[in-house]
């Protein structure tokens, strides 16, 4: 279990998926920027693994919905991806933003005092060497910092690699579904939280969830229906794109 008690928890309410949701090129440090414009000092990001090993922010396998460039990111060296458009896709205005690295993001959310939630995003097939890689990383660059980063994953295996690979940094197990054995899968995985599609969170499914000594995390909640729901619900986290919507404060 993470050195970070399940009685504390200090990461805010809102969170800006993907740095500012829609209104800047997704995974980006001006996606960042522009969610610390809106006021929200906690952002969700994606990382994964370059072809020879360097953590970097994308969600996608391949690169073409999000980059100027073509095929399986993960299969291309950094300075090959250190050359892509990672914002024309989006609007002119960000043209020629490049991908950031984790340690870009890092360095930036430290500089700015904002915390950070790291889905590990692997490509298929790299999930063991994902989740080591992106729990190392992280243990370095927030070494002696006061609130580390939250790693999530889909991903099982990518978890229980960052658990071997850098145990006190705290976890949590994204769900779409509430499969059988969830919330034991969470608690042998060392989770101090689970993050569901908003929709699957009840009071029942909430209270299991407080019940163990987890926090219980939404994604990506963009109405205020549910928002309002999930804050009657009493639940500890809401992942938004909408950051010009809900204030985080």
């Amino acid at each position: 279990m993470s050195t970070l008690a399940s009685t504390t928890w200090p990461y805010p309410r809102w969170i800006a998926h993907r740095g500012a949701g829609r209104l800047a090129p997704e995974n980006t440090l001006a996606a960042f920027r522009l969610g610390a414009q809106h006021g929200y000092r906690m952002f969700e990001c994606d990382a994964k693994l370059s072809g020879d090993g360097v953590v970097f922010l994308m969600h996608d396998a391949t690169l073409e919905r999000t980059t100027s460039g073509h095929g399986i990111g993960g299969e291309r060296p950094w300075s090959d991806l250190a050359q892509l458009d990672a914002g024309g896709w989006h609007s002119r205005q960000y043209a020629g933003e490049p991908l950031p690295t984790l340690a870009n993001v890092a360095h930036w959310c430290i500089a700015n005092g904002c915390h950070l939630n790291i889905e590990i995003k692997p490509t298929p097939g790299t999930e063991l060497e994902t989740g080591r890689a992106v729990a190392q990383l992280a243990a370095r660059l927030w070494q002696g910092r006061d609130v580390p980063p939250l790693l999530t994953s889909f991903k099982p295996q990518a978890l229980a690699a960052a658990r071997e690979a850098a145990p006190d940094l705290p976890r949590g197990l994204l769900l779409d579904q509430l499969r059988a054995g969830w919330l034991d899968e969470a608690r042998t995985l060392g989770c101090l939280a689970v993050v569901c599609n908003h929709a699957l969170w009840s009071a029942a499914t909430v209270a299991e969830v407080h019940g163990a000594g987890l926090r219980a995390l939404s994604y990506t909640v963009n109405d205020e229906w549910a928002a309002e729901r999930l804050i009657a619900l009493r639940t500890d986290g809401i992942i938004t794109d909408r950051v010009d919507l809900f204030p985080p404060a």
